[in-house]
């Protein structure tokens, strides 16, 4: 009896997820019910809490999965959060894997209570994005995760390790650059060794080159780094929007 509960119970939930009418204002609970409405508007109510309307119906944010208005398609990141506090992530790209972005409220004072989601885009996807697919939970956007959501896609997979093999390669660059850096300075404090005899050169013989030198190879490979890293993270993207081809 119980394992054909289980089953109606997905049933209905795959059969909630089948129905739904992208094209209208929705909220999509963590019950995989369906609430439509003309109005669907995120609110602060009297202690700050962020709330939902949708119409003249107030619902939980704790209690929204997802919900669709005029200003796109939002999904709940509570539960990824550390203090697992109310925030929302926007649907910048839709397919079979989707792709979310958190954005940030701003009050829009030509309709009292409204609150917008600032037009703000990223430009590289990164791992402090989302992603999903259909209407299942959210998870953050790393190589262990997509690896194992793209395992149908040898392409896909490809280019997820060129992500990581760069990110590796990054995280070694970097290294690299403290241990020069940290160099530079132990040889900077020491007035750049010790001479032959065994003292220490005075001010006026002191030579910085080698401390310089240092320094410069630490920041060179610094941004180095950087931009490997930089460069890495586009293979995320054309994983992604290879997958979804």
């Amino acid at each position: 009896m119980k394992k054909l509960l289980i089953l109606v119970m997905a049933c209905y939930g795959l059969n909630a997820r089948s129905q739904v009418n992208g094209s209208r204002n929705f909220l999509y609970l963590n019950s995989d019910s369906i609430v439509y409405a003309q109005k669907i508007r995120l609110r602060p109510d009297f202690s700050g809490s962020w709330t939902i309307r949708a119409d003249s119906r107030k619902v939980l944010t704790s209690q929204v999965k997802f919900f669709n208005n005029e200003d796109g398609f939002f999904a709940n990141t509570r539960t990824l959060n550390f203090l697992r506090q109310t925030s929302f992530a926007e649907r910048i790209i839709e397919g079979k894997i989707n792709l979310y972005q958190e954005v940030v409220y701003d009050d829009a004072p030509f309709e009292e209570d409204y609150y917008r989601f600032r037009d703000y885009r990223r430009q590289v996807v990164n791992t402090r994005m989302f992603f999903n697919k259909d209407f299942s939970d959210l998870k953050k956007v790393s190589y262990g995760n997509l690896n194992e959501a793209m395992a149908d896609n040898p392409k896909s997979l490809a280019l997820l390790k060129r992500y990581r093999n760069t990110k590796v390669t990054g995280i070694v660059m970097y290294v690299a650059a403290g241990a020069a850096i940290i160099a530079s300075g132990v040889t900077l404090m020491s007035g750049s060794g010790i001479t032959l005899n065994g003292k220490i050169p005075s001010l006026e013989h002191r030579s910085y080159t080698g401390s310089f030198v240092l320094l410069g190879l630490g920041a060179g490979l610094s941004l180095g780094g950087f931009l490997v890293g930089e460069s890495g993270k586009k293979n995320i993207e054309k994983a992604i929007d290879n997958y979804n081809r």
